[in-house]
C-alpha cells in the first residue's frame, strides 16, 4: 500500500530533503510551509502520517495538532523540532503525538519510525472497519436475536436463556443460531469478541 505523508516544515530545503528520502523509499509526499495551509488541505483520513516541524511561523505544531483533535483527524503524527526539550516532547505526546525527535536525525531513523508509524496506522484503520462492520450486523438482529445474544455471551445455557424469556430451549437455539449466522461468527469465543466491539 502506498502511504502519504504530509511534511509540514518551514525550511523550504528541509522539506525538500525529507521528500526526495521518502518517495525513494517508497512513499508519497504532500509539502506545506505553514501549519494553516496544511489543515486546509487535509480534510480526508487516507492511510499516512505527518511529519510535523515544532517551530514555525503562525501555528506552531502544537496548536496545529490541536486543531487536528479538534477536526478529528487521526492521522498519526512525528513531531521534528530543531531545538526540543522534555516539556515540549511531554506536551506533543499529550495531545497525541507518537513521537517527538530532534534535528538533524538521520535517514534510516526517520524511516523506521515512519515505518512504525504507519503500520500501526493501518492497524488502527482496520479495526476500524471491524467495529463498524460487527455494529452494523448487530443493528440488524431483531429485538428477540439481541436478547439472545446478550445472555449468551453472558455465559447462560440455552435451557436458561429458555426460562428467562419465557421460550422453548428449540426456539432459543434458532435464534442462536441466527445470531451466530449475522454476526459472522462461528463459535461463542468470537461472538463474546465481537460483543465486547458492539459495547453489548
Amino acid at each position: 500500500m502506498i502511504h502519504d505523508v504530509f511534511i509540514v516544515d518551514d525550511d523550504a530545503a528541509m522539506r525538500d530533503a525529507l521528500s526526495l528520502l521518502l518517495e525513494n523509499n517508497g512513499m508519497n509526499t504532500e509539502v506545506f510551509a505553514d501549519g494553516s495551509t496544511f489543515l486546509q488541505a487535509c480534510e480526508y483520513q487516507n492511510p499516512g502520517c505527518v511529519l510535523l516541524d515544532m517551530a514555525m511561523p503562525g501555528m506552531n505544531g502544537h496548536e496545529v495538532l490541536t486543531t487536528m483533535n479538534e477536526r478529528g483527524l487521526q492521522i498519526p503524527v512525528i513531531f521534528l523540532s530543531g531545538y526540543g526539550d522534555i516539556s515540549m516532547a511531554v506536551r506533543a505526546m499529550q495531545l497525541g503525538a507518537i513521537d517527538f525527535l530532534e534535528k538533524p536525525i538521520s535517514g534510516a531513523k526517520l524511516i523506521k519510525r515512519l515505518q512504525r508509524a504507519l503500520m500501526n496506522d493501518e492497524g488502527r484503520r482496520e479495526m476500524q472497519l471491524h467495529i463498524q462492520a460487527s455494529r452494523q450486523s448487530y443493528s440488524r438482529l431483531s429485538p428477540r436475536e439481541r436478547e439472545v445474544m446478550v445472555l449468551v455471551v453472558s455465559g447462560l445455557l440455552n435451557k436458561e436463556i429458555a426460562h428467562k424469556l419465557q421460550l422453548s430451549p428449540r426456539t432459543v437455539e434458532v435464534h442462536r443460531i441466527h445470531v451466530m449466522h449475522k454476526m459472522g461468527v462461528s463459535n461463542i469465543a468470537e461472538l463474546v469478541s465481537v460483543a465486547g466491539l458492539c459495547k453489548i
